[in-house]
């Protein structure tokens, strides 16, 4: 299969950057997944990687040879892309051959290989089908399957399930993951979307403005993020940022005190905590402030807490009812909180 280093790479267009400086090591049959908002460079680093793009600065490597002037069709990946790009006057199984035509796979070979990759993907009783008569969820795993069947050093995906409803957007990563696995491809996904990223991939990059923000697996991203950009963007709800100072150790914002931190004396300081690790009550709360908002969702209540000015979302007890403006306190667990620089952003350690 394949590995993938990215050294130094670059996109500009006139004076406008898209990619900046990205420095990226692949393993070898690892799921990767570039993670960020639109805009961010995620997918124009993938179409860097497939050779429909050419870098402005650096190189795009793989297996030890430099691909820069290698041909997209020369580099042996396949893409699936988020429209699924299937031939509608063609039959599922005509859609999935295609690749081997074009790649003048004995004829001989061609039934069984399409056969293997509609299995994988359970198409097998809708090969005479056309894409029109399918679902989108099975026109996607059509779209699947005919990158399957190529067997390549790598997949490509570009925000392959956003046209999907939820439910078969879930169906699909669990399926998405289990090909690879099967497989042992190198997988390079794109998305916007945090869950696919948490739940697909061996590690993450996150992306904001052409650069990359961390890199880590998705515990590391979750437990441990380098930045306010990172803490805002993982999550649902996404990690509370406060602002505030510390003096003496004692972190201080309107309706928030935490006592015990190692900051320097009197640095503006953002407080960072999830909403799991938060806790009505106490008899030493860290928060008080106001009920704005009560979300009841069945499994556990959303309720938002407004102290100062600052919004504060915490995941409460399922049964956990309260009208609004309703007093309240709040505890935090002192080993899940994370202190950032007001200025920069950056993680303080």
């Amino acid at each position: 299969m394949a590995r993938i280093e990215l050294s130094g790479i670059q996109k500009k267009w006139g004076s406008v950057w898209g990619v900046r400086d990205v420095n990226i090591d692949i393993a070898d049959e690892e799921f990767v997944v570039f993670l960020g908002p639109s805009g961010c460079g995620k997918t124009t680093t993938m179409r860097m990687i497939a050779g429909l793009e050419d870098p402005s600065e650096g190189e795009v490597i793989m297996n030890g040879e430099v691909m820069n002037d290698v041909d997209a069709r020369d580099r042996d990946v396949a893409m699936v892309f988020q429209g699924y790009a299937l031939y509608p006057n063609m039959t599922i199984y005509e859609n999935i051959r295609f690749p081997l035509r074009m790649r003048e796979v004995p004829k001989a070979d061609q039934d069984a290989l399409v056969q293997r990759a509609a299995k994988m993907t359970e198409l097998t009783d809708y090969l005479d089908r056309k894409p029109g008569a399918l679902s989108g969820g099975q026109r996607q795993r059509a779209a699947l399957a005919r990158a399957i069947v190529r067997q390549p050093q790598v997949f490509l995906m570009d925000e392959p399930l956003s046209n999907l409803d939820a439910k078969l957007r879930q169906a699909m990563r669990v399926q998405i993951k289990h090909i690879q696995r099967q497989l042992k491809v190198t997988t390079v996904y794109v998305t916007h979307d945090q869950i696919e990223a948490m739940t697909l991939a061996d590690r993450i990059v996150i992306m904001e403005g052409g650069g990359v923000q961390q890199i880590g697996t998705p515990d590391e991203i979750y437990n441990d993020p380098a930045n306010t950009f990172v803490a805002g963007f993982i999550g649902s709800p996404p990690m509370n940022l406060v602002e505030g100072s510390v003096t003496g150790g004692v972190f201080t914002a309107p309706g928030v005190t935490v006592s015990g931190l190692a900051a320097t004396l009197g640095e503006r300081v953002v407080l960072g905590f999830r909403p799991e690790d938060c806790t009505v009550g106490g008899s030493d709360p860290h928060l008080t402030g106001t009920v704005f908002g009560v979300e009841p969702t069945g499994d556990l209540t959303y309720l938002t807490v407004k102290a100062g000015d600052a919004m504060v979302e915490i995941k409460a007890d399922r049964d956990y009812r309260a009208d609004l403006d309703t007093p309240i306190t709040v505890t935090f667990d002192p080993a899940r909180i994370c202190l950032f620089d007001a200025a920069t952003g950056q993680r303080l350690r």
